[in-house]
């Protein structure tokens, strides 16, 4: 994936991330690149980057705790 497509993935699915991000530090960042990419032509640091690509992975990778395991009939 280039990174300009990764960013605006990330961008994308933002509201998801700062919906379900844990309080602290990461709920902090999460509104604050909510806040900085309405402005024009922002664009986040490299850094910036890679924790919300990390961000928007764990959406996908991590299961909702609340969903109950199926149990397998034989």
């Amino acid at each position: 994936m280039t990174p300009s497509f990764q960013i605006e993935r990330a961008i994308f699915h933002w509201p998801a991330v700062v919906s379900s991000a844990p309080d602290g530090w990461a709920k902090d960042f999460a509104r604050s690149i909510a806040t900085q990419s309405r402005r024009p032509r922002w664009s986040p640091t490299p850094k910036q980057a890679e924790i919300m690509n990390r961000m928007v992975n764990e959406l996908f990778t991590h299961p909702d705790e609340q969903e109950e395991d199926f149990t397998v009939i034989e």
